[in-house]
This record gives C-alpha cells, sequence and structure tokens, in this order.
C-alpha cells in the first residue's frame, strides 16, 4: 500500500471529510468537526496534525502536542486513528514514527501517550516502537458534564 504520512497545516473539505470519517472509529462519543473547528485544530502552534494518505484517501491520523513546561518540552500523542479498511498495514506505526521523529528535532524530553488496555494491537505496537508503560494514574475531570 502507497501510504504518506504528512503533517496538515491548513483545513480543506478534504482533511474535514476524513476526520468526520476517522473519529467515529476512535470515540462514539466525539463529535463532528466543522471546517471552523479543523481550522483551529490545524493551525494551533501546540498542535502537529499528521495525516496518513494513500492516493485515494486519508486513511489516518494522529495528534502531536508539543507543550514548553517549566520541565522542559514535553510531547503527548493523541488521537491516533486508522480507517478499519486500512489498519493492520503499518499506518499507525508510520504516523508515530513521524510523530516521535519530529519531537526529537523539536527538543522534546519525552513523548506519551495513553491507550486503553483494550487495544492490544495499539499497545503492542506502541511497547514496539519503545514507549514504556508508567505506573500512574490518568484522572480526568469532565468540564461541563
Amino acid at each position: 500500500m502507497d501510504v504518506r504520512v504528512e503533517i496538515v497545516r491548513e483545513a480543506d473539505p478534504e482533511l474535514v471529510k476524513a476526520l468526520g470519517q476517522l473519529l467515529p472509529q476512535l470515540s462514539a462519543t466525539a463529535e463532528a468537526l466543522d471546517h471552523e473547528a479543523v481550522d483551529r485544530l490545524v493551525k494551533c502552534d501546540a498542535n502537529n496534525v499528521f495525516v496518513a494518505r494513500t492516493p485515494e484517501a486519508i486513511v489516518g491520523c494522529l495528534t502531536l502536542v508539543l507543550s514548553p513546561l517549566p520541565s522542559g518540552l514535553r510531547g503527548r500523542i493523541e488521537d491516533v486513528v486508522v480507517d478499519g479498511a486500512a489498519r493492520g498495514r503499518g499506518i499507525a506505526g508510520l504516523l508515530t514514527q513521524e510523530a516521535l521523529r519530529l519531537a526529537h528535532e523539536a527538543g522534546a524530553r519525552t513523548v506519551d501517550l495513553t491507550s486503553r488496555p483494550d487495544r492490544e494491537a495499539a499497545n503492542r505496537l506502541y511497547e514496539r516502537l519503545g514507549f514504556q508503560a508508567r505506573q500512574s494514574r490518568v484522572y480526568r475531570f469532565p468540564i461541563g458534564q
């Protein structure tokens, strides 16, 4: 499969449509993004939105957030999703490796991500790429619920 990974900096109808198809595969509660929301997402200085593109379509995405903190520049990978029809072809690995390359070039000290335990293939991929499970708890405060 011919796949190219790139960072997107402009919202266009193709990206809006692709995110509309990919996000429900990631989260049943993710709300659809309109053009304005996608534009804000890709133009945010902290965000690096990667897409995996075949000659026919965008088949995956990943967001790398780079945050300058008192402890140093830190990276966080969020919203990794590959279209169900394209899974098992190494696309998530390509996206993640490109994000790690950019984080390294930017001088990030670490890159974190979270993954549910039931996402066994994803967890195997992250471990294969060198991510190490941490003994930590993730806390979430639901704003506005």
